[in-house]
């Protein structure tokens, strides 16, 4: 039985053309389509589906049920001048939705060697997830978005089409930047980030009304983010106040912890004389 339209749930099948090297780990009802090429340590959950011409490459684990559309290049050697072949690795969440063109690469030594992808992610078409990156659940990148090395995506996280972050960035959890951006800085939690070079433009509240939170909640963020980019004091001393004034409130709490953790690039403030509404 080779047609994958033949196929029963708990059936594996290979398109003839396809090549599964000797060693490749496939779970129950995988199914690999025509010309594509998986390595000899791959490893795909069940269900994994391989629409066609796919190459899955290098020390990479798929989770089950992600389906990975025609010429997307996963688990390929990191784009980085200084990888000297050493053995690094990508795993990829179940239910992940990665379409036509996508590019994954595993970790070098200088990040930990590896690559991580969260469950029920959506990466869109020509979308890029560069080594050492650390990308949580249900994140969604749209087409051509670009991630360099190093990059942190918080979950529920959205980068807009054709968007673009600098090495080493941070992205919060339920953060949205829009198209076309260039991150350079990292972004809190909740945060909405616009322009050419992004800078914060309030508060997510589409998303934030999408995963439920209480009404109560978004007004409480709202309170914190003024307070933490007024103009009164410095921004660790604004920290420090916002972080005593809402003990009680968890979403206000994980932007506190965001900005406190730090990272190598600075944080994405507001624009001066930007009087957007949050």
């Amino acid at each position: 039985m080779n047609a994958l339209t033949d196929a029963t749930p708990s059936a594996t099948v290979v398109h003839p053309s396809a090549c599964v090297e000797a060693g490749a780990r496939l779970g129950a009802g995988v199914q690999i389509g025509p010309f594509c090429h998986v390595g000899a340590e791959v490893a795909l959950g069940d269900g994994v589906r391989l629409v066609s011409h796919v190459v899955v490459a290098g020390v990479t684990e798929i989770g089950a049920r992600t389906r990975i559309f025609p010429f997307a290049s996963i688990g390929h050697q990191p784009q980085d001048l200084k990888y000297r072949g050493e053995r690094s690795t990508l795993t990829i969440g179940e239910d992940c939705l990665i379409r036509e063109g996508v590019t994954m690469n595993p970790g070098t030594a200088g990040g930990g060697g590896k690559t991580t992808v969260g469950r029920r992610g959506a990466f869109l078409a020509n979308a890029h997830v560069g080594h050492d990156c650390q990308v949580g659940d249900d994140v969604i990148l749209s087409n051509n978005v670009m991630l360099a090395g190093h990059c942190q995506i918080g979950d529920f996280a959205v980068l807009s089409g054709g968007a673009a972050t600098h090495q080493f960035t941070r992205v919060g959890a339920h953060a949205f930047v829009g198209g076309l951006c260039g991150v350079e800085n990292d972004i809190i939690p909740f945060g909405i980030a616009l322009g050419n070079r992004a800078s914060l433009a309030g508060l997510n509240i589409v998303g934030l009304k999408r995963r439920g939170f209480s009404h109560e909640a978004v007004h409480q963020l709202r309170r914190a983010y003024r307070m933490l980019f007024s103009s009164e004091g410095t921004l660790k001393e604004r920290i420090e106040d916002v972080a005593a004034s809402f003990p009680d409130q968890p979403a206000v709490q994980q932007v506190i912890a965001f900005l406190r953790e730090g990272g190598e690039r600075a944080i994405c403030t507001p624009r001066a004389g930007r009087d957007d509404e949050v």
